[in-house]
């Protein structure tokens, strides 16, 4: 999910003091903000905007050192970073995670239950450890037979292949690179099988959201252009074109990245902004996040994942949109 590329600057005509500063990262929900980039569509809508490209977690970073107004991040790393460093607000969701999040394991191994009395390597206290606990849970079986062996995520293709653990969890590209690695490895559990475990949204400073309320919704509403084109089956290969060039790879490799990642239209994000337990809702995923963080001790004692959520914007624009 996360991949280090040279950051690029992207600068329009200033018609504010300060245009707003957003970052993007390799996720496709996110590199999917290129496609509006090199078509011109916020000069058209009007809005004043400064995309700098990072590495996801450096994004991160970097929004908590109070250097950007927007980031892309997960809803559980949200939390992370602000009980850690700064607080955000949710005002976008572009996609869940289809696919890209899996669990890959070696050959001979069919399932999670036959994991039992074995290892898995997945860097603990991230998205993929909770996939992980989530598979667990879903197909009724124990953790505790299963050895979690902590790896960073980047490193578990190479860990699977040594031999070191029976199965890894990661994200695209470490995922996608780990079956390609380990001749008859596949996937046994992913994200596909729990839609809503992990939402990425894009993240705003609240006071910013306060003060540009209108820029805001005008970057929303070139989000749903971007949505628009890349949801058009004739415009697939050049939208292929744009993605992949951003992140160096050929179109032909970043299909399956694409294909991974479930990019949310107005009329499905609005069931998912309802307030409601369980995946379906944000309100709900969130909450399954909070838990999950303060069980494995990522910060300590549970915030109130609400604050962290704001649909108005969204809701907004949709209906301007619709009129």
């Amino acid at each position: 999910m996360a991949l280090a590329f040279c950051g690029v600057l992207f600068t329009q005509t200033a018609t504010h003091a300060e245009p707003l500063k957003l970052a993007y990262s390799d996720w496709p929900g996110w590199v999917a903000w290129e496609i509006a980039i090199q078509k011109g569509w916020f000069e058209e809508e009007g809005v004043d905007v400064e995309f700098e490209w990072y590495d996801y977690v450096a994004s991160m970073d970097a929004y908590a050192a109070g250097q950007l107004d927007g980031v892309g991040m997960t809803n559980g790393d949200a939390l992370v970073t602000g009980a850690t460093g700064k607080p955000s607000v949710g005002i976008l969701i572009t996609d869940y995670s289809n696919g890209n999040d899996m669990i890959v394991a070696k050959p001979g191994i069919e399932s999670l239950k036959d994991l039992y009395g074995k290892k898995i390597g997945l860097e603990e206290g991230f998205v993929t450890h909770l996939l992980f606990l989530k598979g667990i849970e879903m197909n009724n079986l124990d953790a505790s037979q299963i050895t979690i062996v902590n790896t960073p995520t980047n490193e578990t293709p190479q860990v699977l292949a040594s031999g070191a653990v029976d199965a890894i969890a990661a994200w695209q590209p470490s995922s996608g690179e780990a079956l390609k690695l380990v001749s008859g490895s596949k996937p046994i559990f992913t994200s596909a099988d729990a839609p809503g475990i992990i939402y990425d949204i894009y993240y705003a400073d609240p006071e910013s959201v306060e003060k540009r309320r209108d820029d805001w919704k005008k970057v929303i509403k070139v989000w749903y252009r971007v949505v628009d084109f890349i949801r058009d089956e004739d415009n697939l290969d050049e939208a292929l074109e744009i993605l992949s060039s951003r992140v160096s790879i050929t179109p032909e490799e970043y299909e399956p990245f694409l294909d991974g990642t479930y990019i949310l239209t107005g009329d499905e994000v609005k069931p998912i902004w309802e307030k409601a337990e369980g995946l379906g809702s944000v309100y709900g995923s969130s909450v399954i996040s909070d838990e999950f963080n303060v069980k494995y001790e990522v910060y300590e004692g549970s915030l109130d994942s609400e604050k962290y959520l704001d649909p108005s914007l969204t809701l907004e624009v949709l209906a301007e949109m619709a009129e």
